[in-house]
Order: C-alpha cells, then sequence, then structure tokens
C-alpha cells in the first residue's frame, strides 16, 4: 500500500443490522483531490470517519499515508486533517483566535500556534478579517477558516466531507479555490460531495460508493464515457415538427436517435460531432424546419451517477450536528 496516500481494502463496518461499508475499496493517489460520490446512506460519511480513526472497522484493512488506521490510530491523526459538513468554529471568536486555539490542540506552543495562525490566515485570504468575530463572516468565509483550522499541522491528508453544503455559489467557488491551493502545495484531498458539478471540477479521479460498495472508479472523463460519447440535441419549435427532426438526427447520427415529446426534444450519440452538427443544423435550416435550440452536449457526471446507482443525486439533509463536527475535529487534534 505504499503508493497510495489512502488505501482501503474490503473495509466493513455494520450498525445493528445494518451494513453501511460492504467491502467497500478505495485507492488515492498522493498529491491529488480524490472523489467520494454517493446518494443518501451510501456509505460516504461511514468510510471518511473510518479512515480518520473516528470509527473503528469491522473488517478489512485501511491505511493513510502508509499508517494503518486500525493498529495505529494516534499516529494517523498526527498526519490528517478532517473537514466535516458544518464550520467547526466558534463564532465567538475572532478568526485568529480560532486558529490560535485550535494550534494549542494540536499541541503547538504559544508562538508557534500564533505564527502558523498568521500564516493561515493569508494562505486563506482571511487576513483582513482576522481580529474580526467569526459571527460576522460570510458562510464562504467560515468554510475557508474551518480548512485553514484543519491545515494547522500541514496534513498530508485532508478528509473533506460535504464541505460546501449551503453555501451560495461564491462561497463553494471560494472553497474550490483553496482546496485547489492546497492540492498545488502538496496534500492530498478525499472529497465526499454530493454536488456532481463540484467533484467535476476538482476530482482528478471518482470512486462512487453505493450500499456500502464502490461500484466506480475511475476519471471523470472516462465515467462519463461510460454512458455514452458527444451528442447531438436538437430542440424543435414546435411540436409537429419532431418527426421530421428525428428523421434527420437519425441520417446523421448513430443508433435511433431518442424522442422527448414533453420537451419537443431529440437527440442522439455522434462520431464526429463537428460534421454531424453542421450536417444536422444544415438539413433542418434546407428543409425550412424551426429549431428553438440546437447543440452538442457532453455527458455530465449527473447521467453517470443515474446509469449507475439507478437515481439521481439528492441533497443530503444532514444526520450530524455541527456540535458533532466540532466535537470530532477536536478528537482528531487529540
Amino acid at each position: 500500500m505504499e503508493d497510495w496516500a489512502v488505501r482501503a481494502e474490503g473495509l466493513e463496518k455494520r450498525y445493528g443490522e445494518k451494513r453501511a461499508l460492504d467491502g467497500f475499496d478505495l485507492a488515492v493517489r498522493p498529491g491529488t483531490v480524490h472523489g467520494l460520490l454517493g446518494p443518501n446512506g451510501a456509505g460516504k460519511t461511514t468510510a471518511v470517519r473510518v479512515l480518520a480513526t473516528l470509527r473503528r472497522l469491522d473488517g478489512g484493512r485501511a491505511e493513510v499515508a502508509g499508517v494503518d488506521v486500525a493498529r495505529e490510530p494516534r499516529r494517523v491523526r498526527g498526519l490528517i486533517g478532517l473537514t466535516g459538513q458544518y464550520a467547526a468554529v466558534d463564532e465567538i471568536l475572532t478568526g485568529r483566535q480560532n486558529l490560535e486555539m485550535f494550534g494549542r490542540l494540536f499541541h503547538l506552543g504559544g508562538r508557534r500556534a500564533r505564527s502558523r495562525a498568521a500564516e493561515l490566515l493569508e494562505r486563506f485570504g482571511l487576513a483582513e478579517a482576522a481580529d474580526k468575530g467569526v459571527d460576522g463572516y460570510s458562510g464562504g468565509m467560515r468554510r475557508r477558516l474551518d480548512l485553514a483550522a484543519s491545515m494547522i499541522l500541514a496534513p498530508r491528508v485532508l478528509f473533506l466531507d460535504e464541505p460546501t453544503t449551503g453555501l451560495d455559489p461564491r462561497g463553494r467557488g471560494e472553497v474550490w479555490d483553496a482546496v485547489r491551493h492546497l492540492v498545488a502545495g502538496g496534500t492530498t484531498v478525499l472529497l465526499t460531495t454530493q454536488y456532481l458539478e463540484e467533484a467535476d471540477k476538482l476530482a482528478s479521479r471518482i470512486t462512487v460508493i453505493d450500499r456500502g460498495r464502490a461500484i466506480a472508479d475511475d476519471t471523470p472523463e472516462a465515467l462519463k464515457d461510460r454512458v455514452g460519447g458527444d451528442r447531438v440535441e436538437v430542440v424543435a419549435a414546435h411540436a409537429v415538427d419532431l418527426p421530421r427532426v428525428a428523421a434527420t438526427v437519425a441520417r446523421v447520427c448513430l443508433g435511433e436517435p431518442r424522442v422527448d415529446e414533453a420537451e419537443r426534444r431529440v437527440h442522439a450519440p455522434v462520431a464526429d460531432r463537428v460534421v454531424a452538427l453542421t450536417e444536422v443544423a444544415r438539413t433542418l435550416q434546407d428543409e425550412g424546419v424551426a429549431v428553438e435550440d440546437i447543440g452538442l452536449r457532453r455527458p455530465s457526471l449527473d447521467d453517470v451517477f443515474l446509469r449507475l446507482t439507478g437515481h439521481a443525486t439528492e441533497e443530503r439533509a444532514g444526520e450530524d450536528t455541527g456540535r458533532e463536527e466540532e466535537h470530532e475535529k477536536k478528537v482528531v487534534a487529540a
């Protein structure tokens, strides 16, 4: 397992009769963002908690940064950072005070804790707000502060469990930039998320988990290729023209086109995307068929997720409270 930042083989975790993990396998390369995707109850958070030594595994084997999580949990805790679904920061304190507090929890001396806090506030773009109360921070700022707290000891592996839950687009973008900065500095990130756009933008490799098992593991592009290649998609302006649109698409594209009468949409896979699009557009124009929209479409991770799991993603209604997340961060620090 020495070539992997995180390696899990046959992980099992049971809660009574429920198998949260049922032979789960995972391999994460150093210095990358690895996405862990799955529907509610698939086992994502359980996997992170087992790997972060917050839950004992019932079977299988796992190593983080080359250290066995079952045999040497305390040593693993010194090598990792953890950020959960809710920002585990104290709103009464300032941003600087929060980081200095976590520095003390990680057993840094006072001087080193202050120095490290200043470094992280600068790195995460929080220096100007360092001495303001966290209760006045935006959602994105709180998440960046939470990430900074997880980086007190510059961990080799950082676990991010749905880090942008509840953030607006601007806040999510701020967190994404912070994650990219961490990876550029050599940190390995295991990211669990239900925002497929997030995984697509950040992860170089993705594992899809369902019912406690890994059901797919590949790059985002390779996963999309499983669904099919590029497709030409035409939205007819009038429902009466759907047969003519479908006939045109069928002549140019591969296979039988799919027709959605409710949305007046016709699409089919293509071999040569530019040639196919040009030919369909020219033919429809020559025949005087009005279209509302026409273009090329790549399969999305939503398509992949639907194909692999049989259902679309859902927004997670968090099972844990912010207080529990804060407790877990402090457990890792201890």
